[in-house]
């Protein structure tokens, strides 16, 4: 089970009017266990908060860089883009997440919001470095020029890689003389401007990185131009609240009472689950150092195998069909529907 390591702060650059890029330094000692793939996220701890940061840096950097974008109200973005500073400490997770492309030769494009721009900044900054023969197509969208984050760091990968990078960038709230008209990158837009783009069925996979209306608007996109499934990959930035519980859904065991068993760092458990509670709560009263992060149901840190029973999900926005077909659910949003489950951590 991955811990929380303190990293002193190296940097922290402004990365867009609202967003700064904050830079950790990796100690020797941890450079290893801090080697990630392009893509991938760290989770920081401050106090008893917990956020996950996709990392911007490519593969065998230095240091590591996440960006970060305020949010208002929220409690780490207002300490990170108004007082973090460089030779403050932070404790960080080493990286996780599935949503990664690994260097291979090929064709590989991304279409962004947002902060969205930076898991896939790593991902072509690595890819272009290490793959004379790879070509990355990015498609982006921000609210307005001063809003969008990395903007010098793409213009850099384009005077790198002439011939091998492409990009192209759309505004939702302010007008351009040059390039994509002002407007959201919708289905209907996508479906035009994409194959004016590029030629869809050769791109080797596509990564989708933003809100979820985008990202929705992006998959329905393009399967419509015929692209398969497992050639897009999704990750979320931000979602909103949780959905009610729909009409008709079946009851939680857990309302009227429950089992679990838990696998965690090779030892097992049983505890009852709380009415009303996700499987999650019920292990964290008893095991505090379960793996856990935004608790949205959106970075899949806390994904586990079920092994017996079944559960509801309110939600989920992390795990690909493969994986809830295999058995894994995401524990902060799994609710029991049987009187006994049985979870696997280290599965």
């Amino acid at each position: 089970m991955a811990r929380f390591h303190r990293l002193a702060v190296a940097r922290v650059a402004p990365a867009a009017e609202d967003a700064v890029a904050v830079t950790l330094a990796l100690p020797d000692a941890l450079r290893a266990a801090f080697a990630h793939v392009p893509g991938q996220h760290v989770t920081v701890r401050h106090g008893d908060i917990r956020r996950t940061y996709s990392i911007a840096s490519p593969v065998g950097a230095e240091a590591l860089t996440v960006g970060v974008r305020h949010v208002p109200g929220g409690a780490f973005s207002t300490h990170a883009t108004r007082a973090l500073a460089a030779g403050h400490a932070l404790d960080v997770l080493p990286p996780a997440g599935r949503f990664t492309l690994r260097p291979r030769p090929g064709h590989f494009a991304a279409i962004t919001g947002g902060s969205g721009i930076t898991p896939v900044l790593s991902m072509a900054a690595t890819l272009l470095a290490t793959e004379p023969g790879a070509r990355f197509t990015l498609l982006r969208s921000d609210r307005s020029a001063a809003s969008a984050m990395f903007l010098d760091e793409v213009a850099d990968l384009k005077d790198r890689h002439p011939g091998r990078f492409q990009a192209l960038h759309a505004l939702t709230r302010e007008e351009r003389h040059a390039g994509l008209p002002t407007g959201r990158l919708d289905e209907a837009r996508l479906k035009e401007l994409l194959p004016a783009l590029l030629n869809v069925a050769d791109v080797d996979g596509w990564y989708l990185c933003g809100p979820l209306g985008l990202t929705g608007a992006g998959r329905a996109a393009l399967r419509a131009l015929g692209v398969r499934r497992e050639r897009v990959h999704t990750e979320l930035f931000h979602v909103g609240d949780a959905p009610p519980v729909a009409a008709g859904a079946p009851a939680a065991a857990g309302d009227t009472g429950a089992t679990l068993t838990a696998t965690l760092e090779g030892r097992r458990a049983s505890w009852p689950v709380v009415p009303g509670e996700t499987l999650l709560s019920a292990v964290l009263r008893n095991r505090p150092d379960a793996p856990w992060a935004c608790r949205g149901g959106v970075c899949g840190t806390c994904r586990a195998r079920l092994t017996d029973g079944r559960v509801r999900m309110d939600r989920n926005y992390a795990l690909e069909e493969p994986e809830l077909a295999a058995g894994y659910v995401l524990a902060c949003q799994a609710r029991p529907l049987t009187d006994r489950v049985d979870l696997d951590f280290d599965a």
